[in-house]
Order: C-alpha cells, then sequence, then structure tokens
C-alpha cells in the first residue's frame, strides 16, 4: 500500500524488485537499444544482450523514458491513494529522464516534486529509501524532499573501470577526456562529483586500483552508521571480495548490497567495471 506520499524512481537506482514491492515504490525503466531492439534497464534479458553487443562491438545507445510513461505512474500512485508524489531521478547531467518526468509532473493529478538527485545507482536508491522511509511515518512532501536530499548529499560514489573507451563513446566524461591520452598507460578511478562523472586518481595498476577504491570507501564512511553498496559489470568475483574487505573494516555498516549494474549505466562504463557507493546514516 502507498502512504499519502508517493516515492517515484527510475531503473538507474538498481533498487531489488523486493526493496521496490516492501516499500511501495514505482520504478520507471530506462531503455537500452541493441542492434535495434529496445530492452528495458534492470532486466536479465537486457544484460545478457549488452554483455553480447560489447564482446562483438555492437553500436549500443540507451535512451530516458518518455513522459508519458512518467504521466501514466504518477496516475497510478495517485489512483493508489497517494495525494503527493516524490519523484527521485539519476543526474540530470548523465542523462535526459528528469527533464522527462518534469514534463509529465504538469499534467498529474495530484503534486509531484521531482528531484534530480545528482547521483546513480545505488547513491540514488539509499536517497529514494530516505524518502520512502520518511513517507512510511507519515511524512509530508517536503519532508521527504529534504531527506533524500541530505542523503544524496553525504554520499560518496567511487568507480574503478578497466577503460574509459565507453564513457568517451557516449559523452558521459566531462572533465575525464583528459585522462584520455593516457588510458592505455594507467588505471583510471573516477569519482560522481556534481552529477558528472569526473577523473579522480590515476594508478598503474588494477590491483592497485581495486585497493585504492577500497581506501576511498572506508574513508568517506568514518565511524557512525553506514551503508554501502559495492556494483560491478561481469567482475562478480571482485566485487564480492571488495565486498567482504569492506564489511571486515567497517564495523558500523548497516546495509550491504552487492549487485550487477543494469544494462543503462553498463552500456557507458564496459565490463569490468567496479564501484562503491558510501552513504553514511
Amino acid at each position: 500500500m502507498f502512504s499519502s506520499v508517493a516515492i517515484v524512481t527510475d531503473s538507474t537506482a538498481y533498487l531489488p524488485k523486493a526493496t521496490l514491492a516492501q516499500h511501495g515504490i514505482i520504478s520507471v525503466p530506462l531503455t537500452v537499444v541493441l542492434d535495434g531492439r529496445a530492452y528495458e534497464d534492470g532486466t536479465e534479458e537486457s544484460a545478457q544482450r549488452l554483455a553480447e553487443a560489447l564482446q562483438h562491438r555492437q553500436p549500443v545507445t540507451t535512451s530516458r523514458p518518455n513522459p508519458a510513461t512518467f504521466a501514466e505512474a504518477y496516475r497510478a500512485a495517485a489512483e493508489a491513494g497517494a495525494d503527493g508524489i516524490v519523484s527521485l531521478h539519476l543526474s540530470s547531467e548523465i542523462s535526459g529522464t528528469y527533464d522527462a518526468a518534469l514534463l509529465a509532473a504538469k499534467e498529474a493529478p495530484v503534486p509531484v516534486r521531482v528531484v534530480d538527485s545528482g547521483m546513480i545507482a545505488m547513491a540514488l536508491g539509499f536517497s529514494v529509501l530516505a524518502a520512502a522511509e520518511v513517507a512510511a511515518v507519515g511524512g509530508g512532501l517536503e519532508e521527504a524532499v529534504s531527506a533524500a536530499r541530505k542523503r544524496a548529499e553525504g554520499t560518496g560514489a567511487y568507480f574503478y573501470v578497466d577503460t574509459l573507451e565507453y564513457l568517451r563513446r557516449g559523452g558521459r566524461i566531462g572533465a575525464a577526456q583528459a585522462l584520455l591520452g593516457s588510458a592505455l598507460a594507467v588505471k583510471p578511478l573516477l569519482e560522481l562529483s556534481g552529477g558528472r562523472i569526473e577523473p579522480l586518481e590515476k594508478v598503474r595498476t588494477a590491483g592497485r586500483a581495486i585497493a585504492r577504491l577500497e581506501e576511498l570507501a572506508v574513508a568517506h564512511a568514518g565511524s557512525g552508521p553506514v551503508d554501502v553498496a559495492v556494483h560491478h559489470l561481469a567482475a562478480a568475483e571482485r566485487a564480492e571480495q571488495l565486498a567482504d574487505r569492506l564489511a571486515q573494516r567497517l564495523p558500523a555498516m548497516v546495509e550491504l548490497h552487492v549487485s550487477e549494474v543494469g544494462a543503462v549505466l553498463g552500456a557507458h562504463t564496459g565490463p569490468g567495471l567496479l564501484g562503491t557507493v558510501v552513504s553514511p546514516r
């Protein structure tokens, strides 16, 4: 059941289906287009097709949901009893999803607050959960928005990629263009900053890069209660190892999520992605 404030997000939050159901969160899927066919982000089929396309260097494009899809989600929430909606989405610097939600919100049957989280993956997901927790205890629109923004502001997201080529192709690396000239000689570490994926450090080997990723996560976590996510693409063993080390080093950790990213994010990072999201409570 919905509380009086419903929460809507998009598939790049990578929240498990059980978690969405538990909190009554509506997730609107982005799409990935492979060989002229569109697949919904977050499905097993889209992930499998993406891996095949990247392996064979086939063209891959992604697209935002159209406003009509958001409009339907808002209508469904209102019909289920919501008298207000918080719609939280991935960074507008990365996708036009936020803009599509804004357009749909103008015609929604109940007030909708559309929020650009400046985040992606579980950096977005933890903000969504913060809003849902407020809504569950009867908090209003502004309280839920405030909780989501506060959580996003304190969250750090760090990424290791085997190559910057996929980010370059998708135009998603911003200032990281400066790293391209030496991309073959270094292993880049990136961070989510100002809603964009930005260069953080250059490390000589994959092993050192992953060790540094661990140190960055521990430093950001501090000593208080914290939620952590480890994301990967076609690097499950590395992800599990990193998650195990973080669990040992962060005794105040409350939640730990380990998941493979969906096709939309994966299309822009390529296989080998390893990321940590650290969200103090």
